[in-house]
């Protein structure tokens, strides 16, 4: 059943350029659940859901601690508006960069005891019943003002391990509906029949038989793993609603499986809006190895791998 949405919407929400359908039939809001749920109920509504949303899953005090390191670094990098408060993360019109040219530090010890501390590391053990493992590679999203993320899975960027890996996504400050935050397509993860000509593939894959193959091993050429740039012819194939939260708080966390499709909305403030994406598996199954290690290679050219289509 669909609730009714009690918060006061925005006049528009656009994802990559294209305006939302508002109506409660295409776009509503998480369904939030609490942190001391039986881990049955929780491995249920991954199962039902595709995903879980975690309020207040760290303190604020925590993840500010990791805002302000953050953003000291932007400032240092000449990423803020001068005079603005650092906290705002006002932006001063250069794009900070994607998650594989992002200048953030992987290495940062405080934003690394948090997404891979304790906390963290104890709930999937429970989750998962077992050992678990993370990919060492931090996603950074340091979103400024336009276009959001694309729409996607994740098994088509990271799929050669095991498919039984989750994304927890953090916002790392207080996030409106118009500075842009994650969205993901309601029951799009049960729809891998429709999608498995998308969920079969990776982007660091090429054709052999191509007469272009060449210039795809050489990395000259290169399929982005984006599902579809319309939110809304998407939403009319798929079915489902667009879903958000109506503000992310810090110390949230959003966790997803691999084949839910989500993206972001596109943020209409001066602001960045900053968060981390992370993966966490079972330490006794297979991993991608594009992203662990000291220095994980990630979408590197020695990562292609030829295949007959």
């Amino acid at each position: 059943m669909i609730q009714p949405q009690t918060t006061i919407l925005p006049k528009c929400l656009f994802t990559l350029g294209q305006p939302l359908d508002l109506s409660q039939d295409r776009f509503g809001f998480f369904y939030e659940t609490k942190i001391d749920e039986e881990i049955g109920v929780l491995r249920q509504r991954m199962k039902d859901d595709g995903y879980l949303y975690l309020r207040n899953f760290w303190s604020r005090e925590a993840v500010q601690v990791v805002r302000d390191s953050l953003t000291s670094q932007l400032d240092r990098l000449g990423f803020l508006r001068p005079g603005a408060p650092r906290d705002e993360a006002r932006f001063d019109g250069r794009e900070v960069g994607r998650a594989m040219g992002n200048p953030l530090d992987q290495r940062d010890p405080v934003l690394r005891d948090l997404v891979f501390g304790p906390q963290i590391t104890d709930f999937f053990q429970t989750f998962l019943a077992g050992p678990v493992r993370h990919f060492d590679f931090i996603w950074f999203r340091t979103k400024g003002p336009g276009y959001g993320s694309p729409l996607h899975c994740d098994l088509v960027y990271m799929g050669r391990g095991t498919h039984d890996l989750y994304t927890t996504w953090v916002p790392l400050g207080d996030v409106s509906l118009e500075l842009g935050g994650l969205i993901v397509l309601e029951g799009s993860h049960k729809k891998g029949d429709r999608l498995k000509p998308y969920l079969s593939r990776d982007v660091d894959d090429y054709c052999t038989n191509r007469d272009d193959a060449a210039d795809y091993a050489a990395g000259k050429r290169w399929w982005d793993g984006t599902l579809s740039k319309n939110a809304v012819a998407l939403q009319k194939s798929l079915g489902g609603r667009w879903l958000t939260a109506p503000e992310f708080r810090m110390g949230d966390a959003v966790i997803f499986n691999m084949t839910l499709v989500h993206g972001s909305l596109d943020n209409q403030t001066d602001r960045f809006r900053l968060s981390t994406d992370t993966r966490y598996q079972l330490a006794s199954q297979p991993i991608d190895e594009r992203w662990v290690g000291d220095q994980p290679p990630g979408h590197a050219v020695t990562q292609r791998r030829g295949r007959v289509c």
